[in-house]
């Protein structure tokens, strides 16, 4: 995590599978955030913040994902979920 004050907000860095980033990234561009259920505003302003750093900064291009890729990062997921 970045602290040092002049370089702006601290940050963190994630790292997630790419299953995982597809998956989140189709949900993220497909939800509309005004509808997500939230307790404070800066809730939503995450998940918007979140959704540009997947599409900018991710090492991988997850905004060229087809239909196929997104319905198998999804079963891959819900794979998962099992174990």
């Amino acid at each position: 995590m970045t602290t040092d004050a002049s370089a702006g907000p601290a940050t963190v860095t994630v790292r997630m599978w790419r299953a995982d980033a597809v998956v989140l990234f189709d949900w993220l561009t497909s939800t509309d955030l005004d509808a997500v259920p939230v307790t404070h505003p800066a809730q939503k302003q995450a998940l918007a913040d979140l959704l540009s750093r997947l599409e900018w900064d991710a090492d991988t291009d997850l905004t060229g994902s087809t239909a196929e890729e997104i319905a198998a990062a999804q079963e891959e997921v819900a794979r998962d979920m099992s174990r």
